[in-house]
């Protein structure tokens, strides 16, 4: 892999260097950047990202922010399966974990909804990455707005964000 970026074709939006590439490139992180457009958000929007990038929705992987017992977490599972509360309330040491609104999400983060990383996030919050990455050489997550994906070693979610592996995808 390298850090070089695949150009977008006419169709795709134009897209500038998000945090989430700063940040990858700052640690010198090899990644792949790949552009893609979803033209409607009917049904699973990571099911859609994953099909338009021509990936299997194993591989692609959504960033999702909730609260563990008041607390901001961030738990990294794949787009075909679903983020268990339970689980993540376990692996961070809590009794009960719920999503974080929208607002809050998007507030935490500095990103919008359906473009928010694990990269480059404007606060530290605690990361928690399912199990499955792992079965993986490479996997997709956010590039940190709508129409750009990266391409990364699943253990980088763990190195640059101090993440922990666990088992919370249902």
């Amino acid at each position: 892999m390298s850090s070089t970026r695949e150009e977008p074709s006419v169709e795709q939006c134009v897209v500038t260097k998000t945090r989430a590439i700063q940040a990858l490139e700052r640690a010198g992180a090899e990644f792949h950047v790949h552009y893609y457009h979803v033209a409607s958000d009917e049904g699973s929007y990571g099911e859609s990202v994953a099909a338009a990038v021509g990936v299997d929705g194993g591989r692609m992987f959504k960033t999702l922010v909730a609260s563990v017992d008041g607390r901001p977490a961030v738990g990294i599972v794949p787009v075909d399966r679903h983020l268990s509360m339970k689980a993540l309330a376990r692996a961070a040491l809590g009794k009960r974990a719920h999503l974080a609104d929208s607002k809050d999400a998007e507030r935490l983060t500095g990103y919008v909804v359906g473009g928010i990383s694990p990269f480059g996030r404007t606060r530290r919050i605690p990361v928690y990455v399912d199990e499955s990455a792992f079965q993986h050489e490479t996997v997709y997550v956010s590039g940190g707005q709508r129409g750009v994906q990266l391409e990364v070693r699943p253990g980088l979610l763990i190195e640059l964000n101090d993440g922990t592996r666990a088992s919370i995808a249902d």
